[in-house]
């Protein structure tokens, strides 16, 4: 592992301790050139996949977009964090350990607005907004709605 101080690739593990969901380990490192500590988290990979993207272009599965999508839906809400990462992991599970190596972007979008209707009413219609492009204010009353959100 590189040391994020002075870029030294020779840096030992101090300590290492999964995670209280099991699915990562976080691990101190100490850098034997600058003598820095640092942590790092590392997440276990099942397999990997590929997303099929609208336009059919193909991309790598990145948990980073996911996790980026639900804050943002989430912002100044009160989710305690350690609820946001159960939602993000238990997603990632999913598709990590379906039999498919390829999933489609719309099955990850309604995904992640089914975990968000059950967490919180406002981040699922904030990311709906986004995810079904909505245009006007209009949008939003139909979405409401046709979806009984309350």
């Amino acid at each position: 592992m590189r040391c994020p101080f002075c870029g030294d690739e020779d840096t030992q593990v101090k300590d290492s301790r999964p995670s209280e969901d099991r699915l990562s380990i976080r691990r101190r490192r100490y850098c034997n050139e600058c003598s820095h500590r640092f942590t790092t988290i590392e997440r276990i990979q099942l397999k990997e996949l590929i997303v099929i993207k609208r336009t059919g272009e193909k991309k790598a599965f990145d948990r980073d977009k996911i996790s980026r999508s639900i804050n943002t839906a989430l912002r100044k809400r009160s989710i305690a964090k350690e609820k946001i990462e159960a939602i993000i992991n238990s997603l990632v599970y999913k598709f990590e350990s379906s039999n498919d190596s390829e999933v489609e972007s719309s099955t990850i979008g309604e995904a992640i607005m089914s975990e968000l209707s059950k967490t919180d009413q406002v981040a699922y219609v904030r990311f709906a907004s986004v995810y079904k492009d909505f245009n006007t204010a209009e949008d939003f009353e139909n979405f409401i709605h046709k979806n009984r959100v309350k």
